[in-house]
């Protein structure tokens, strides 16, 4: 994303989101505890806007999604959701679809690694929120449930049949996506689905480490990193090799490249600057 802005001043609040920002470190939290942070059209909005504003700035290189009380997120609201759509025209629910992509995109497309901090329940668009992020740190708690076909809908939302046949495979994809049965934190692991699980309770303070450890390290080669693995998911390898090439080029001119090598000539710790 572009970090060029237009004359629109920061946000100085989120309704629907609480954000904190420290040392690099953008801890994003849904809190709805009581509705088990079932997502509303405003929390969708704020964290594709959100995101879209983090990555602008390019003051974050790190981001923690974790969810309040006794789960991650258990999907969209049924009543402020699904209820509001049966009402909807189809040009409303396209816009509504769309929007709910767009979060998708953002969490895939912004410039920094985004860590999903897991327990409890992580079902629906929950489920997809975390699946697009780069990291799924869970605690045994955790289980996942991709619930749309539950609901009479198809299970590719959100990008869910693109992104889960990446992680798992197509077979175990395939199982998730058309049954919507529960998979637990041994499974998820064991598929592929969870990054590193922890003990129970530990998983916000595993993803903190984890999403500081990044901060501190070589931002622009996360970004890149992070760009090109989204980018070839599609490509052949030629072109794939091409593109690893050029980019590789380009870090080779920039300052944290020059800073590695004059560190380990003078036997100390880089000083990262992300340029």
């Amino acid at each position: 994303m572009s970090p060029f802005t237009g004359s629109a001043a920061r946000t100085p609040g989120w309704e629907h989101l609480r954000v904190d920002l420290a040392d690099g470190v953008a801890t994003v939290t849904l809190a709805r505890p009581a509705k088990l942070n079932a997502l509303t059209f405003g929390a969708y909005a704020d964290l594709r806007d959100l995101l879209a504003e983090l990555s602008r700035e390019r003051s974050v290189r790190a981001l923690v999604l974790a969810g309040e009380g006794r789960g991650f997120c258990s999907g969209g609201d049924v009543d402020e959701i699904i209820g509001a759509t049966l009402a909807m025209d189809t040009a409303q629910l396209l816009d509504f679809n769309r929007m709910t992509g767009q979060v998708v995109r953002a969490i895939r497309e912004c410039p920094f690694p985004v860590i999903a901090s897991l327990h409890g329940v992580a079902a629906g668009a929950g489920a997809v929120l975390a699946l697009a992020a780069d990291f799924r740190v869970a605690d045994p708690t955790t289980r996942f449930a991709f619930l749309f076909t539950r609901v009479g809908l198809s299970g590719g939302d959100m990008g869910a049949a693109y992104l889960l046949p990446r992680v798992v495979g197509l077979g175990h994809a395939t199982r998730l996506l058309m049954l919507g049965d529960p998979v637990r934190a041994p499974e998820a692991e064991r598929i592929g689905l969870i990054s590193d699980l922890t003990e129970e309770g530990r998983a916000d303070e595993t993803a903190r480490q984890l999403a500081h450890r990044l901060a501190g390290g070589p931002a622009l080669a996360h970004a890149q990193t992070k760009a090109l693995l989204t980018s070839e998911l599609d490509m052949p390898l030629a072109a794939s090799i091409e593109l690893d090439a050029s980019t590789q080029a380009l870090l080779m001119t920039g300052e944290d490249y020059a800073e590695f090598h004059a560190a380990f000539t003078e036997k100390r710790p880089p000083k990262w600057s992300g340029r």
